[in-house]
């Protein structure tokens, strides 16, 4: 329980402070133009900060017990809010999946689709990929040179229809990443259509138009072809077809398909991030590589880890961990205040929006030493215990954390020293990255590297 919790739903406490914006247009401006610098610049007028958005206040918080605060402690005072005002982050679509979901329909989905996520079935999913990541191998080292972003993306999403719903996503995998790129597109904050409904026809409304109508055609065809398939199957897909509340309701068609939609899109485009960002990281940081193959050659003998080496892969762990914090995927998480509320000192109005910061959190110098760099070395001799809790939150916190969170960690600690394993990976680009906010944390220019056989 953290400090921050205050019990009275009103307060004459002031509102936060803030920097400055425009008549009507706040804080808009300086947002769309550099956003992560904007948080930066905020976060120098304390924990608790307002700002104005679109036509929305915001309340940002970048102390550890507000975060615990807002996302636990009284999370049920601090609704998910997804850009309702602007249209929804999705646009309209996967309305009715697992991220978008609320009261009733979300807890009945939630308890549904967690029998999919039991640590035994996660564990049966490490065959698969590692098998798919030594088939990505042999096509990264026979082209020579990618896109870590594109690669690593194709490579996750095969991983994630293989192993959650048994499909064999080849030439059907398309469609998934056109419309996880136009969501990102819609979504950016740099762009108006993130401020704009979805029946506006700006290009990046219509281009996400048509590629969600390309994705729901191919995801109809794969849950007519699984109804007609007879065969005994044991993943998320058939559980989603055959599932059965208390009184007899089956899920939608409109729910299930949804559901895929949530998991095709958040299931492989974080985790592709997250390995895009360790390889470049590991890349330009030759002492790091290093520690981790000498680590494999000690575990494995330098082969592809089983699922029984993974305990014993510290090190590989403190990689992912650190790659985590300086580059959270879901950058940011948002609420809306569902009653007038008091957060150190300072009054949320009911109705405010708040905005947790991953990456402003996890960069503070308060519980980091040096909190730019890229050290995997910060996370030994118990660090992670002394922290405070919610100084570290890569995958949220509360009833809505990630359900996907222990699938992600285990196949980036299978993926990650299986691809180092086998090939060397010499990034092309700047060592310093720039980013685009949009509904992930995604690299602003292709992240390129060269790629050959060990």
């Amino acid at each position: 329980m953290s400090e921050a919790t205050a019990t009275s739903t009103e307060t004459n406490a002031p509102l936060p402070p803030g920097p400055d914006g425009l008549p009507i247009l706040g804080n808009t401006l300086d947002v769309m133009r550099r956003p992560l610098g904007f948080f930066e610049d905020a976060a120098e007028y304390g924990d608790v900060v307002t700002y104005r958005l679109a036509g929305q206040r915001f309340t940002a918080v970048f102390h550890p017990d507000h975060v615990e605060r807002v996302l636990v402690d009284d999370h049920d005072r601090f609704r998910r809010w997804a850009g309702e005002e602007w249209g929804n982050t999705f646009a309209g679509y996967a309305e009715e999946g697992l991220l978008l979901s609320e009261g009733d329909q979300w807890h009945r989905q939630r308890l549904l689709i967690q029998d999919a996520f039991t640590p035994d079935r996660i564990e049966s999913y490490a065959d698969t990929m590692v098998g798919e990541t030594e088939r990505s191998v042999e096509r990264w080292a026979d082209e020579g040179r990618v896109d870590l972003k594109d690669a690593t993306s194709s490579l996750t999403l095969r991983i994630l229809a293989r192993s959650l719903f048994d499909l064999d996503i080849e030439g059907r995998g398309d469609p998934v990443r056109r419309a996880a790129e136009a969501l990102n597109e819609r979504a950016s904050i740099r762009g108006v259509s993130a401020f704009l409904p979805a029946w506006v026809p700006t290009p990046s409304n219509r281009r996400l138009h048509r590629a969600m109508g390309d994705l729901e055609d191919v995801l109809d065809d794969l849950v007519a072809e699984r109804r007609e398939d007879a065969a005994d199957r044991d993943d998320l897909l058939s559980l989603l077809l055959a599932a059965e509340t208390e009184d007899g309701t089956t899920l939608s068609e409109r729910e299930v398909r949804d559901q895929l939609i949530t998991f095709l899109f958040a299931g492989h485009e974080t985790t592709a991030l997250s390995l895009t960002y360790a390889l470049h990281a590991l890349g330009h940081h030759p002492d790091q590589r290093r520690h981790l193959r000498e680590e494999l050659d000690e575990v494995t003998g330098g082969e592809p880890p089983s699922l029984s080496d993974l305990p014993q892969l510290e090190y590989t762990e403190r990689v992912i961990k650190e790659t985590l914090r300086l580059y959270p995927p879901a950058y940011a998480l948002f609420r809306e205040a569902t009653e007038e509320a008091e957060i150190g000192g300072y009054r949320v109005p009911e109705g405010s929006k708040v905005s947790v910061p991953q990456i402003l959190v996890h960069r503070d110098e308060r519980f980091y030493d040096d909190p730019e760099a890229f050290r995997p070395e910060r996370w030994a001799d118990g660090f992670e215990e002394e922290l405070p809790d919610y100084a570290y939150f890569p995958f949220g916190g509360g009833p809505r954390h990630c359900i996907g969170m222990r699938f992600a960690m285990m196949e980036l600690k299978e993926v990650l020293p299986t691809l180092l394993a086998r090939l060397e990976v010499e990034p092309l680009g700047d060592p310093d990255l720039e980013f685009e906010t949009a509904i992930t944390l995604q690299p602003a220019t292709p992240v390129e590297a060269r790629v050959t056989r060990r």
